[in-house]
């Protein structure tokens, strides 16, 4: 039987025993986090499982595409080095969502193998779980094998889980001895050959799982609400044991694809030091081919990651073979062909595929021959040091600097007899991730590489006329704090002109992103935003949606910017230019070139023109010319701007006429209302006006009018009297200041009166040291500059509290000046005592604390720093 004719008897067999048959899952499962790749057949039913969802059929058959390279389930260091293990693969299962349980799945398996397949029966065997009484009697009572052929294992061998968690029980496995001439490991000493043995003689052939509990994170097994069965089968193992292969890459599931890859290279798979490299690539390139046109793309992170490195082990294999040229993305033609009827989604994306694995092939084969040379030095290093183990700094360097996963180099190093410190590696990429983290390396977006996906052509925009649009990924990078993503054709405007880029949404199948900008780069049109959904790329094809609201707001402040400036230079004089702007959602920003303010009667007469024009609902027009032909009928141009020679022209009927790439709205009355915020200047000739526009303009109008209405409240009067009297009020406000202040000065000579009182005398040396208590800063000061008038001779230190703040104060009389004893030294050495700082002239000096603790102790202790000055002077 042909692998094709296997695939579609398999299927038929079930569907005569009213199984549906089910497409295949794409091998990256959605709405799974558990899961980088679909890994077994039941992934697409997990739901069913833990009773979250259903399907409208309770019996299903299919051939599922399956990736196993990480995790629990990874085949990877056994490809190419048996004839049994892929990355990729398909899995052939049947399945039952709580109708038929064990007696039909074993009955029917057993069937089909042996009445349909004609395989020998007493070359089968079946495992049973060690507890699992009724299948190992079940297997006994409806088929007839051998009964010496059905045998009890333990966990390791018949208890199936799909990772850590999740969907559980016990498998029942059926196992085939393919001969003695099939055990490879014949030159073990002590070997045997058994089922579960770890030789190719006895191979498993088809795993029949009856799912009934679920494994959580504690490793506990609760039964599910229903039982269910999942088996099975590897396709290319089947095809190899019906077609009397020794190994499954001699079938024709994988045939085509070593010829091809012997004529490619120049070289035979015949040769058995050349084959592991054959069935590496082979392997691989299925692998790739499958999951990039399932949407998966090779990039640094998460599941991308894995397929940039499988892509360059097979790059490395390929050296092995002559290749140093990018080839196997010439193989996806023949995969193409080869699964033309199970799979056509891989010929109908082959071109897709091919640029996505040449460009990754060839941006590695930049350094992959240097790279090896770096590998070499290494290993003769470790070889030369006696100690057989590469450095985790060599094996470090080989993957930041020539793009070497890991396990390449752990593979290569076998090949040598070597091994790798792992640990170093991982100590130095954690020392790197630090230092990254650090220096905001990974926010960085210009420090990261794109991903390629196609050719990325010059930025096609059709949001002039659609916010929404289906679109295909050119390019993206992971940039730590999101996204960037350039499309083949977008809705989203790219900042440029003064106008902001548009935001909104790009979705695809397994992600969804919140686009926060776009700008332009060069020819290109690139998306910035974050994940909401999901968190990284799963597939090409997308549907991109501007946020429409915002959009129209930035068109009517663009538009007003139009009226605006025209309306200026017919105001002010042609000497206006636009000199900057800024287009926003809920403003815009105007410069233009202008010698003196503006007063605020002749801008009230600019708005209320402008709002005449929204008025009059005047449409626009919006049309392309050649620039010389937009500027003889009077167009606007940018001073500076370069212009093509075909240009965009806006029109607003004859009034205004602008070389514009932004975004308008149809008509003026669109804007709905126009308000200036302010007018400033911003540097010498040039004014800025800020203004807003539609709700923006009505919600500065509902603000006002607020405003005007706490005023009325407040002041109890209507809206034509605030003005008179918030001129009462500031007339009373400075006439109680100017009493308060002659209460405060008064005040101020009878506390200091009242301070000398306390005075202490060192050596005749009068020193006033007291915290007080007062209102204000400036009455601090008053109340030391009168204490200063007071003494004859002396020194005053005050201490106070002040919203929560210790402020200090010393004054010194002018005689004591002449003997060097100055303020601003006592209150710096008063204000340390309580951790704080300050100085300032000889005759008076503040300083603040922070200790307000010891503001006491600090101002007491202005006996003992003024003794030690008086000291000093002697």
């Amino acid at each position: 039987m042909k692998a094709n004719d296997v695939r579609t008897s398999f299927l038929t067999f079930f569907e005569e025993r009213d199984h549906k048959i089910v497409r295949s899952a794409p091998v990256f499962p959605k709405d799974d986090p558990t899961l980088l790749f679909t890994n077994a057949g039941m992934n697409q039913f997990k739901d069913v499982f833990l009773g979250t969802g259903s399907r409208p059929w309770s019996r299903a058959v299919d051939s599922q595409k399956c990736i196993r390279v990480s995790g629990k389930h990874n085949d990877l260091e056994e490809v190419g080095f048996d004839t049994y293990h892929h990355t990729f693969f398909e899995m052939l299962g049947n399945w039952s969502f709580g109708d038929y349980y064990k007696k039909e799945a074993i009955r029917w398996a057993w069937e089909l193998i042996t009445d349909v397949w004609k395989l020998p029966k007493k070359h089968l065997y079946a495992t049973v779980f060690r507890e699992d009484d009724e299948a190992e009697e079940l297997w006994k009572k409806v088929t007839d094998i051998t009964s010496s052929h059905v045998m009890r294992f333990d966990e390791k061998d018949n208890f199936w889980e799909m990772g850590d968690t999740g969907p559980c029980g016990p498998c029942s496995e059926i196992h085939i001895d393919l001969g003695e001439g099939a055990c490879d490991r014949q030159h073990v000493r002590g070997h045997v050959c058994g089922v579960n043995g770890g030789c190719s003689r006895f191979i498993e052939l088809w795993n029949l799982v009856f799912i009934q509990y679920n494994r959580d994170a504690g490793g506990t097994c609760t039964p599910l609400p229903s039982k269910h069965v999942d088996t099975g089968m590897g396709f290319e193992r089947a095809v190899a044991v019906l077609q009397g292969k020794d190994s499954n890459y001699q079938t024709d599931v994988f045939m085509p694809l070593l010829e091809a890859i012997a004529d490619l290279t120049g070289t035979s798979f015949r040769d058995r030091q050349l084959l592991p490299a054959f069935r590496v690539i082979a392997d691989h390139v299925r692998t790739l081919a499958f999951a990039i046109t399932d949407g998966a793309l090779p990039s640094n992170e998460g599941r991308g990651y894995v397929l940039r490195r499988i892509l360059r082990r097979g790059a490395r294999y390929g050296r092995n073979l002559g290749m140093r040229d990018p080839f196997m993305y010439k193989l996806v033609d023949v995969l193409g062909g080869m699964f033309a009827d199970a799979y056509p989604e891989i010929g109908e994306r082959t071109e897709h595929t091919v640029h996505v694995i040449r460009a990754e092939e060839e941006r590695f084969n930049d350094v992959l021959d240097r790279g090896i040379e770096i590998f070499e030095t290494a290993a003769a290093n470790a070889v030369k040091r006696g100690e057989g183990v590469i450095s985790g700094h060599d094996a470090f360097q080989l993957y930041d600097t020539y793009g070497f996963p890991l396990d390449l180099t752990q593979l290569m190093a076998r090949e040598k007899g070597l091994e790798v410190d792992e640990q170093g590696f991982s100590a130095a990429l954690e020392l790197q991730r630090e230092t990254a983290r650090k220096r905001g390396k990974f926010t960085n977006a210009e420090e990261i590489e794109w991903q390629e996906i196609h050719a990325a052509g010059p930025a096609v925009f059709l949001g002039y006329d659609r916010l929404v649009t289906r679109a295909r990924i050119s390019k993206y990078r992971l940039t730590g704090a999101g996204v960037e993503i350039v499309l083949d054709e977008t809705p989203f405007y790219a900042e440029s002109g003064g106008q902001i880029g548009d935001t909104g949404f790009i979705s695809g199948d397994g992600f969804k992103l919140h686009v926060t900008d776009t700008v332009k780069n060069g020819d290109h049109i690139v998306h910035i935003g974050a994940f909401v959904e999901g968190d990284t790329i799963t597939c090409t094809d997308v549907e991109a949606v501007v946020d429409a609201s915002r959009r129209l707001s930035i068109a009517r402040n663009h538009t007003a910017t139009h009226l605006l400036h025209r309306v200026l230079k017919n105001t002010l004089g042609d000497h206006v230019n636009q000199a900057g702007s800024l287009v926003a959602p809920d403003r815009l920003r105007f410069d233009f070139t202008h010698f003196e303010a503006i007063e605020s009667g002749l801008l009230d007469t600019i708005e209320a023109q402008i709002n005449d024009l929204i008025r009059k609902n005047t449409p626009l027009t919006i049309e392309h010319s050649s620039l010389d032909d937009a500027r003889a009928r009077g167009a606007t141009a940018l001073f500076g701007e370069k212009y093509d020679d075909e240009v965009r022209v806006v029109s607003i009927a004859d009034f205004s006429m602008e070389l514009c790439g932004g975004t308008h709205v149809d008509r003026t009355g669109e804007i709905g209302s126009f308000r200036i915020l302010r007018e400033e200047g911003i540097a010498a000739g040039v004014r800025r006006i800020e203004a807003v526009t539609g709700e923006g303009a009505e919600r500065l109008s509902r603000e006002e009018k607020h405003l005007i209405q706490e005023i009325e409240a407040v002041l109890n009067c209507r809206r034509e009297e605030i003005a008179g009297r918030v001129a009462d009020l500031i007339r009373d406000k400075k006439e109680t200041e100017r009493a308060l202040q002659k209460l405060q000065t008064l005040s101020a000579a009878d506390e200091a009166a009242a301070l000398l009182d306390t005075a202490d005398s060192i050596d005749g040396v009068t020193l006033v040291r007291a915290v007080v208590s007062v209102d204000s800063i400036d009455g601090f000061r008053a109340l030391g500059d009168k204490l200063r008038e007071k003494l004859v001779s002396g020194v005053g230190v005050l201490g106070t509290r002040l919203e929560d703040k210790v402020n200090f104060l010393c004054v010194v009389t002018d005689d004591l000046i002449k003997r060097n004893v100055k303020a601003g030294d006592i209150v710096r050495a008063v204000a340390a005592r309580a951790g704080g700082s300050g100085g300032g002239r000889p005759h008076f000096a503040l300083a603040g604390g922070k200790d307000a603790d010891k503001l006491e102790e600090a101002v007491a202790g202005a006996l003992d720093i003024l003794q030690e000055t008086l000291r000093d002077q002697r």
